[in-house]
Protein backbone atom coordinates (compact mmCIF):
# COMPACT_ATOMS: atom_id res chain seq x y z
CA UNK A 1 0.00 0.00 0.00
CA UNK A 2 1.50 3.17 -1.54
CA UNK A 3 2.15 5.63 1.73
CA UNK A 4 -0.06 8.63 2.60
CA UNK A 5 0.92 11.94 4.05
CA UNK A 6 -1.10 12.89 7.10
CA UNK A 7 -3.38 15.32 5.75
CA UNK A 8 -7.14 14.42 4.91
CA UNK A 9 -6.93 15.91 1.53
CA UNK A 10 -4.42 13.76 0.85
CA UNK A 11 -6.07 10.69 1.94
CA UNK A 12 -8.96 11.81 -0.03
CA UNK A 13 -7.04 12.02 -3.38
CA UNK A 14 -5.49 8.61 -2.59
CA UNK A 15 -8.47 6.34 -1.77
CA UNK A 16 -10.21 8.19 -4.90
CA UNK A 17 -7.67 7.14 -6.94
CA UNK A 18 -7.71 3.61 -6.02
CA UNK A 19 -11.54 3.44 -6.10
CA UNK A 20 -11.36 5.05 -9.62
CA UNK A 21 -9.16 2.37 -10.41
CA UNK A 22 -11.23 -0.27 -9.27
CA UNK A 23 -14.52 1.09 -10.65
CA UNK A 24 -12.62 1.19 -14.26
CA UNK A 25 -11.58 -2.59 -13.46
CA UNK A 26 -15.67 -3.48 -12.77
CA UNK A 27 -17.07 -1.70 -15.79
CA UNK A 28 -14.86 -3.55 -18.13
CA UNK A 29 -15.61 -6.83 -16.55
CA UNK A 30 -19.41 -5.97 -16.45
CA UNK A 31 -19.16 -4.38 -20.09
CA UNK A 32 -21.23 -1.48 -18.91
CA UNK A 33 -22.84 0.03 -15.77
CA UNK A 34 -25.59 1.70 -15.69
CA UNK A 35 -25.67 4.85 -13.79
CA UNK A 36 -27.25 3.43 -10.03
CA UNK A 37 -25.32 0.00 -10.25
CA UNK A 38 -21.83 2.36 -11.19
CA UNK A 39 -22.98 4.48 -7.66
CA UNK A 40 -23.71 1.11 -5.84
CA UNK A 41 -20.00 -0.22 -6.92
CA UNK A 42 -18.73 2.64 -6.40
CA UNK A 43 -20.22 3.17 -2.52
CA UNK A 44 -18.63 -0.68 -1.84
CA UNK A 45 -15.37 0.16 -3.54
CA UNK A 46 -15.16 3.36 -1.35
CA UNK A 47 -15.82 1.08 1.92
CA UNK A 48 -13.55 -1.69 0.75
CA UNK A 49 -10.56 0.82 0.54
CA UNK A 50 -11.10 2.49 3.73
CA UNK A 51 -11.23 -0.75 5.07
CA UNK A 52 -8.18 -1.74 4.01
CA UNK A 53 -6.68 1.26 4.44
CA UNK A 54 -7.38 0.72 8.72
CA UNK A 55 -6.37 -2.56 8.49
CA UNK A 56 -3.01 -1.59 7.22
CA UNK A 57 -2.89 0.96 9.95
CA UNK A 58 -3.78 -1.43 12.29
CA UNK A 59 -0.73 -3.45 11.43
CA UNK A 60 1.89 -0.86 11.35
CA UNK A 61 0.49 -0.09 14.99
CA UNK A 62 -1.36 3.10 13.89
CA UNK A 63 -4.16 4.29 15.15
CA UNK A 64 -7.22 4.06 12.65
CA UNK A 65 -9.39 7.19 11.39
CA UNK A 66 -11.65 8.25 13.86
CA UNK A 67 -15.66 7.41 12.57
CA UNK A 68 -16.19 10.97 11.68
CA UNK A 69 -13.05 11.89 9.94
CA UNK A 70 -13.61 8.10 7.62
CA UNK A 71 -16.91 9.32 6.83
CA UNK A 72 -15.65 13.06 5.98
CA UNK A 73 -12.88 11.12 3.45
CA UNK A 74 -16.12 8.98 2.19
CA UNK A 75 -17.93 11.69 1.26
CA UNK A 76 -15.66 14.19 -0.34
CA UNK A 77 -14.18 10.68 -2.25
CA UNK A 78 -18.18 10.13 -3.41
CA UNK A 79 -19.30 13.55 -4.25
CA UNK A 80 -16.22 13.63 -5.89
CA UNK A 81 -16.15 10.60 -8.19
CA UNK A 82 -19.82 10.72 -8.55
CA UNK A 83 -21.37 14.45 -7.47
CA UNK A 84 -19.99 17.80 -7.80
CA UNK A 85 -16.90 17.49 -5.84
CA UNK A 86 -16.60 20.49 -3.28
CA UNK A 87 -19.82 22.32 -5.13
CA UNK A 88 -21.90 19.37 -3.06
CA UNK A 89 -22.69 20.15 0.70
CA UNK A 90 -23.18 23.90 -1.05
CA UNK A 91 -25.46 22.21 -3.17
CA UNK A 92 -27.22 20.25 -0.34
CA UNK A 93 -27.42 23.71 2.04
CA UNK A 94 -31.22 24.97 1.05
CA UNK A 95 -30.73 28.15 2.54
CA UNK A 96 -27.90 29.13 -0.11
CA UNK A 97 -29.40 30.81 -3.74
CA UNK A 98 -26.17 31.24 -4.97
CA UNK A 99 -22.56 30.55 -5.48
CA UNK A 100 -19.63 32.07 -6.46
CA UNK A 101 -16.24 31.02 -6.91
CA UNK A 102 -13.30 33.00 -7.93
CA UNK A 103 -10.61 30.20 -8.24
CA UNK A 104 -10.57 27.24 -5.88
CA UNK A 105 -10.32 28.76 -2.70
CA UNK A 106 -12.34 32.23 -2.97
CA UNK A 107 -15.75 30.94 -2.74
CA UNK A 108 -18.09 32.89 -1.93
CA UNK A 109 -22.28 31.75 -1.25
CA UNK A 110 -25.47 34.49 -0.89
CA UNK A 111 -27.88 32.76 1.63
CA UNK A 112 -32.08 33.06 0.38
CA UNK A 113 -31.90 36.37 3.32
CA UNK A 114 -29.79 38.39 1.23
CA UNK A 115 -26.67 37.73 3.39
CA UNK A 116 -23.15 36.40 1.70
CA UNK A 117 -20.57 34.68 2.78
CA UNK A 118 -17.21 33.38 2.37
CA UNK A 119 -17.17 29.48 2.40
CA UNK A 120 -14.21 26.43 2.38
CA UNK A 121 -12.39 26.23 -0.92
CA UNK A 122 -13.96 23.82 -3.29
CA UNK A 123 -10.80 22.01 -5.01
CA UNK A 124 -7.18 21.88 -4.03
CA UNK A 125 -5.53 23.99 -6.93
CA UNK A 126 -7.36 25.93 -9.36
CA UNK A 127 -6.26 22.98 -11.77
CA UNK A 128 -8.14 20.57 -9.89
CA UNK A 129 -11.31 23.00 -10.03
CA UNK A 130 -10.72 23.15 -13.92
CA UNK A 131 -10.91 19.21 -13.76
CA UNK A 132 -13.52 19.34 -11.60
CA UNK A 133 -15.62 21.52 -13.82
CA UNK A 134 -14.77 19.33 -16.85
CA UNK A 135 -15.85 16.08 -15.13
CA UNK A 136 -19.41 17.66 -14.51
CA UNK A 137 -19.70 18.73 -17.69
CA UNK A 138 -18.96 15.29 -19.03
CA UNK A 139 -22.29 14.02 -16.90
CA UNK A 140 -24.80 16.52 -17.61
CA UNK A 141 -25.65 15.12 -21.03
CA UNK A 142 -24.54 13.99 -24.71
CA UNK A 143 -23.66 17.73 -26.76
CA UNK A 144 -19.96 18.66 -26.77
CA UNK A 145 -18.40 19.91 -23.88
CA UNK A 146 -14.98 21.69 -24.08
CA UNK A 147 -13.53 23.58 -21.34
CA UNK A 148 -10.00 24.75 -22.20
CA UNK A 149 -7.97 27.58 -23.53
CA UNK A 150 -9.79 27.06 -26.98
CA UNK A 151 -13.79 27.42 -25.17
CA UNK A 152 -13.26 29.24 -22.14
CA UNK A 153 -16.48 29.15 -21.19
CA UNK A 154 -18.92 26.64 -19.92
CA UNK A 155 -22.74 26.26 -19.22
CA UNK A 156 -24.31 23.07 -17.72
CA UNK A 157 -27.16 22.74 -16.37
CA UNK A 158 -26.77 20.66 -12.57
CA UNK A 159 -29.30 17.81 -11.73
CA UNK A 160 -30.98 19.93 -9.64
CA UNK A 161 -31.91 22.05 -11.56
CA UNK A 162 -28.88 25.11 -10.83
CA UNK A 163 -27.15 26.37 -13.67
CA UNK A 164 -23.42 26.65 -13.75
CA UNK A 165 -21.67 29.00 -15.34
CA UNK A 166 -17.42 29.03 -15.91
CA UNK A 167 -15.14 30.82 -17.43
CA UNK A 168 -11.09 30.04 -17.57
CA UNK A 169 -8.13 31.37 -19.47
CA UNK A 170 -10.32 35.30 -19.59
CA UNK A 171 -9.54 35.57 -16.32
CA UNK A 172 -6.71 35.53 -13.95
CA UNK A 173 -8.40 32.35 -12.58
CA UNK A 174 -11.09 30.25 -12.92
CA UNK A 175 -14.23 31.50 -11.99
CA UNK A 176 -17.27 30.15 -11.73
CA UNK A 177 -21.24 31.05 -10.86
CA UNK A 178 -23.88 28.69 -9.67
CA UNK A 179 -27.62 30.03 -9.79
CA UNK A 180 -29.62 27.88 -7.79
CA UNK A 181 -33.57 27.60 -8.08
CA UNK A 182 -34.75 26.62 -4.30
CA UNK A 183 -38.55 26.75 -5.67
CA UNK A 184 -38.91 24.27 -8.77
CA UNK A 185 -42.44 23.75 -7.97
CA UNK A 186 -43.70 27.20 -6.52
CA UNK A 187 -47.21 28.56 -6.45
CA UNK A 188 -48.91 31.67 -6.20
CA UNK A 189 -50.22 30.97 -2.81
CA UNK A 190 -46.36 29.83 -2.09
CA UNK A 191 -45.11 33.60 -2.97
CA UNK A 192 -47.66 34.89 -0.52
CA UNK A 193 -46.66 33.24 2.36
CA UNK A 194 -43.06 34.30 1.61
CA UNK A 195 -44.27 37.92 1.50
CA UNK A 196 -43.54 38.37 -2.35
CA UNK A 197 -47.39 39.29 -2.72
CA UNK A 198 -50.47 40.04 -0.85
CA UNK A 199 -53.95 37.68 -1.60
CA UNK A 200 -55.27 40.65 -3.70
CA UNK A 201 -52.45 40.31 -6.14
CA UNK A 202 -52.01 36.67 -6.15
CA UNK A 203 -55.73 36.39 -7.01
CA UNK A 204 -55.39 39.33 -9.57
CA UNK A 205 -51.93 37.61 -11.27
CA UNK A 206 -53.91 34.17 -11.62
CA UNK A 207 -56.97 35.37 -13.11
CA UNK A 208 -54.81 36.94 -15.75
CA UNK A 209 -53.55 33.28 -16.56
CA UNK A 210 -56.53 31.80 -16.27
CA UNK A 211 -58.27 34.64 -18.75
CA UNK A 212 -55.22 33.75 -21.30
CA UNK A 213 -53.54 37.40 -21.03
CA UNK A 214 -49.84 37.91 -22.44
CA UNK A 215 -47.75 38.50 -19.39
CA UNK A 216 -44.64 40.10 -19.20
CA UNK A 217 -42.32 39.67 -16.27
CA UNK A 218 -39.32 41.78 -15.58
CA UNK A 219 -36.86 42.81 -12.81
CA UNK A 220 -32.99 42.82 -11.98
CA UNK A 221 -30.86 39.95 -11.99
CA UNK A 222 -31.76 37.69 -8.93
CA UNK A 223 -34.71 39.27 -8.26
CA UNK A 224 -37.27 36.56 -8.96
CA UNK A 225 -38.54 36.23 -12.01
CA UNK A 226 -38.04 32.61 -13.26
CA UNK A 227 -39.04 32.06 -9.54
CA UNK A 228 -42.80 34.18 -9.98
CA UNK A 229 -42.91 32.63 -14.07
CA UNK A 230 -43.15 28.88 -12.66
CA UNK A 231 -45.91 29.77 -10.03
CA UNK A 232 -47.81 31.98 -13.25
CA UNK A 233 -47.46 28.17 -15.08
CA UNK A 234 -48.98 26.70 -11.83
CA UNK A 235 -52.19 28.16 -12.92
CA UNK A 236 -52.24 27.03 -16.35
CA UNK A 237 -54.51 23.98 -16.86
CA UNK A 238 -52.73 20.76 -17.44
CA UNK A 239 -54.75 19.95 -19.77
CA UNK A 240 -53.21 22.53 -22.04
CA UNK A 241 -50.10 22.05 -24.18
CA UNK A 242 -46.93 23.95 -23.43
CA UNK A 243 -43.90 24.69 -25.33
CA UNK A 244 -40.97 26.38 -23.32
CA UNK A 245 -37.82 28.07 -24.81
CA UNK A 246 -34.65 29.31 -23.17
CA UNK A 247 -31.10 30.06 -23.47
CA UNK A 248 -30.01 27.34 -20.95
CA UNK A 249 -33.13 24.82 -19.40
CA UNK A 250 -33.74 26.58 -15.92
CA UNK A 251 -38.03 26.51 -15.85
CA UNK A 252 -38.33 22.73 -15.66
CA UNK A 253 -42.13 23.05 -16.12
CA UNK A 254 -41.40 19.59 -17.83
CA UNK A 255 -40.43 17.77 -14.52
CA UNK A 256 -43.63 18.25 -13.00
CA UNK A 257 -45.69 15.75 -15.18
CA UNK A 258 -48.61 16.11 -12.94
CA UNK A 259 -49.26 19.96 -13.37
CA UNK A 260 -47.87 19.84 -17.05
CA UNK A 261 -48.28 16.54 -18.51
CA UNK A 262 -47.75 18.12 -21.97
CA UNK A 263 -44.92 19.87 -22.31
CA UNK A 264 -41.81 20.42 -25.29
CA UNK A 265 -38.82 22.16 -23.26
CA UNK A 266 -36.44 23.85 -26.06
CA UNK A 267 -32.82 25.35 -25.42
CA UNK A 268 -30.90 27.27 -28.35
CA UNK A 269 -27.53 25.84 -28.75
CA UNK A 270 -24.35 27.21 -29.36
CA UNK A 271 -21.49 26.67 -32.66
CA UNK A 272 -19.35 23.90 -31.80
CA UNK A 273 -15.77 24.14 -32.36
CA UNK A 274 -15.90 23.82 -35.96
CA UNK A 275 -18.67 26.86 -35.91
CA UNK A 276 -21.07 24.92 -37.05
CA UNK A 277 -24.56 23.46 -35.36
CA UNK A 278 -26.05 26.83 -33.86
CA UNK A 279 -29.68 27.00 -33.09
CA UNK A 280 -30.91 30.68 -31.83
CA UNK A 281 -33.82 31.07 -29.37
CA UNK A 282 -35.39 33.33 -32.47
CA UNK A 283 -35.03 29.93 -34.51
CA UNK A 284 -36.70 28.01 -31.50
CA UNK A 285 -39.67 30.02 -30.95
CA UNK A 286 -40.50 29.72 -34.67
CA UNK A 287 -40.35 26.16 -34.57
CA UNK A 288 -42.56 26.12 -31.45
CA UNK A 289 -45.23 27.71 -33.52
CA UNK A 290 -45.36 24.98 -35.72
CA UNK A 291 -45.89 22.24 -32.42
CA UNK A 292 -49.34 22.96 -31.62
CA UNK A 293 -48.90 24.93 -28.17
CA UNK A 294 -51.31 26.16 -26.24
CA UNK A 295 -49.01 29.05 -24.99
CA UNK A 296 -45.45 29.83 -25.61
CA UNK A 297 -43.24 30.63 -22.49
CA UNK A 298 -39.88 31.95 -23.34
CA UNK A 299 -37.93 32.02 -20.23
CA UNK A 300 -35.97 35.11 -21.02
CA UNK A 301 -36.09 37.31 -23.55
CA UNK A 302 -32.85 38.69 -24.53
CA UNK A 303 -32.14 39.05 -28.27
CA UNK A 304 -33.42 38.62 -31.41
CA UNK A 305 -36.13 36.54 -30.35
CA UNK A 306 -38.26 39.23 -29.36
CA UNK A 307 -39.51 40.45 -32.50
CA UNK A 308 -41.08 36.58 -33.27
CA UNK A 309 -42.26 36.21 -29.42
CA UNK A 310 -44.02 38.94 -29.80
CA UNK A 311 -45.63 38.14 -33.56
CA UNK A 312 -46.49 34.40 -31.56
CA UNK A 313 -48.27 36.76 -29.10
CA UNK A 314 -50.44 38.44 -31.01
CA UNK A 315 -51.51 35.95 -33.54
CA UNK A 316 -53.26 33.31 -31.72
CA UNK A 317 -51.03 32.34 -28.80
CA UNK A 318 -52.55 33.70 -26.36
CA UNK A 319 -51.71 33.26 -22.55
CA UNK A 320 -47.87 33.06 -23.67
CA UNK A 321 -45.55 34.89 -20.67
CA UNK A 322 -41.59 35.78 -20.77
CA UNK A 323 -38.96 37.60 -18.41
CA UNK A 324 -36.57 40.21 -19.57
CA UNK A 325 -34.00 42.38 -17.23
CA UNK A 326 -35.64 45.80 -16.68
CA UNK A 327 -35.18 48.30 -13.96
CA UNK A 328 -38.79 49.25 -14.24
CA UNK A 329 -41.99 48.05 -15.69
CA UNK A 330 -41.86 50.85 -18.15
CA UNK A 331 -38.38 50.28 -18.61
CA UNK A 332 -39.45 46.76 -19.92
CA UNK A 333 -40.53 48.28 -23.31
CA UNK A 334 -37.36 50.60 -24.35
CA UNK A 335 -35.18 46.65 -23.43
CA UNK A 336 -37.82 45.19 -25.93
CA UNK A 337 -37.21 47.56 -28.68
CA UNK A 338 -33.25 47.83 -28.12
CA UNK A 339 -33.69 43.77 -28.88
CA UNK A 340 -35.80 44.49 -31.87
CA UNK A 341 -34.05 46.81 -33.18
CA UNK A 342 -30.97 44.33 -33.42
CA UNK A 343 -32.87 41.64 -34.57
CA UNK A 344 -32.86 40.76 -38.34
CA UNK A 345 -35.91 42.43 -38.78
CA UNK A 346 -34.05 45.62 -38.13
CA UNK A 347 -37.07 47.05 -36.51
CA UNK A 348 -37.22 51.18 -35.54
CA UNK A 349 -38.84 52.05 -32.25
CA UNK A 350 -42.53 52.88 -33.88
CA UNK A 351 -43.01 49.18 -35.43
CA UNK A 352 -41.84 48.02 -32.11
CA UNK A 353 -43.96 50.33 -30.40
CA UNK A 354 -47.02 49.56 -31.97
CA UNK A 355 -46.03 45.29 -32.03
CA UNK A 356 -45.79 45.56 -28.22
CA UNK A 357 -48.98 47.44 -27.29
CA UNK A 358 -50.68 44.63 -29.64
CA UNK A 359 -49.07 41.50 -27.85
CA UNK A 360 -48.43 42.20 -24.15
CA UNK A 361 -51.65 42.87 -21.96
CA UNK A 362 -49.58 43.35 -18.52
CA UNK A 363 -46.19 43.66 -17.08
CA UNK A 364 -45.08 42.50 -14.17
CA UNK A 365 -41.82 43.91 -12.43
CA UNK A 366 -40.32 42.70 -9.45
CA UNK A 367 -38.31 44.49 -6.86
CA UNK A 368 -36.78 44.12 -3.27
CA UNK A 369 -38.60 45.28 -0.90
CA UNK A 370 -36.23 46.81 2.03
CA UNK A 371 -35.77 44.22 4.23
CA UNK A 372 -34.57 42.24 1.30
CA UNK A 373 -37.81 40.02 0.57
CA UNK A 374 -38.09 40.06 -3.34
CA UNK A 375 -41.93 41.66 -3.95
CA UNK A 376 -44.19 42.39 -7.03
CA UNK A 377 -43.92 46.15 -7.32
CA UNK A 378 -45.55 47.10 -9.97
CA UNK A 379 -48.36 45.81 -13.00
CA UNK A 380 -48.77 47.81 -15.76
CA UNK A 381 -51.90 46.83 -18.34
CA UNK A 382 -50.92 47.69 -21.79
CA UNK A 383 -53.27 49.47 -23.74
CA UNK A 384 -51.73 50.49 -27.03
CA UNK A 385 -49.52 52.90 -28.87
CA UNK A 386 -48.15 56.22 -29.73
CA UNK A 387 -45.67 56.64 -31.91
CA UNK A 388 -42.80 55.50 -30.20
CA UNK A 389 -44.00 54.55 -27.18
CA UNK A 390 -46.27 51.96 -25.94
CA UNK A 391 -48.68 53.10 -23.45
CA UNK A 392 -49.80 51.70 -20.08
CA UNK A 393 -51.76 52.38 -17.12
CA UNK A 394 -50.22 51.46 -13.95
CA UNK A 395 -52.87 49.27 -12.11
CA UNK A 396 -50.58 48.35 -9.21
CA UNK A 397 -47.82 50.51 -7.96
CA UNK A 398 -45.55 50.40 -5.88
CA UNK A 399 -46.32 51.26 -2.23
CA UNK A 400 -44.15 52.41 0.88
CA UNK A 401 -42.34 49.60 0.83
CA UNK A 402 -42.04 48.75 -2.69
CA UNK A 403 -44.85 46.02 -2.41
CA UNK A 404 -47.67 46.56 -4.60
CA UNK A 405 -50.69 48.10 -4.08
CA UNK A 406 -53.78 49.21 -6.41
CA UNK A 407 -53.43 52.13 -8.69
CA UNK A 408 -55.27 52.93 -11.63
CA UNK A 409 -58.44 50.77 -12.02
CA UNK A 410 -58.69 47.96 -14.90
CA UNK A 411 -60.13 49.27 -18.35
CA UNK A 412 -63.41 47.87 -18.52
CA UNK A 413 -63.34 45.13 -21.05
CA UNK A 414 -60.29 43.70 -19.04
CA UNK A 415 -62.41 43.68 -15.79
CA UNK A 416 -64.77 41.97 -17.68
CA UNK A 417 -62.88 39.39 -18.97
CA UNK A 418 -61.32 38.84 -14.97
CA UNK A 419 -64.71 38.54 -13.82
CA UNK A 420 -65.13 35.86 -15.83
CA UNK A 421 -62.99 34.50 -14.57
CA UNK A 422 -64.31 34.49 -11.60
CA UNK A 423 -61.93 37.46 -10.08
CA UNK A 424 -63.68 39.90 -7.28
CA UNK A 425 -62.23 42.88 -7.23
CA UNK A 426 -65.10 45.19 -5.65
CA UNK A 427 -62.80 47.62 -3.56
CA UNK A 428 -59.82 47.00 -5.21
CA UNK A 429 -59.59 50.49 -6.80
CA UNK A 430 -62.39 52.25 -4.81
CA UNK A 431 -60.87 56.04 -3.77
Amino acid sequence: MAAVNGTEAALVEWVRGQVAQRLAAAARQESALDARARIQTGQRLIAEVLDGYAAHALRAGQAPLAEDAEQRVATAVFNSLFALGGFQPLLEDETIENINANGCDNVWVRYADGTRAQVPPVARSDADLIDLLRTIAARTGIEERRFDRGVPRLSVQLPDGSRLFAVMAVSARPAVAIRRHRYLTVTLRDLQLQGSLDRRLAAFLAALVRSRKNVLICGGTSIGKTTLLRALAAEISPAERLVTIEDAYELALDRDIDAHPDVVALQAREANVEGEGEISMAELVRWALRMSPDRVIVGEARGAEVVPMLNAMSQGNDGSMATVHASSSRGAFARLATYAAQAAERLPIEATAMLVGGAVHFVVHLDAAPDGTRVVSSVLEVTGADGRHVTANEVFRPGPDRRAVPGVPVRAETLQELEAVELDTRDWWTP
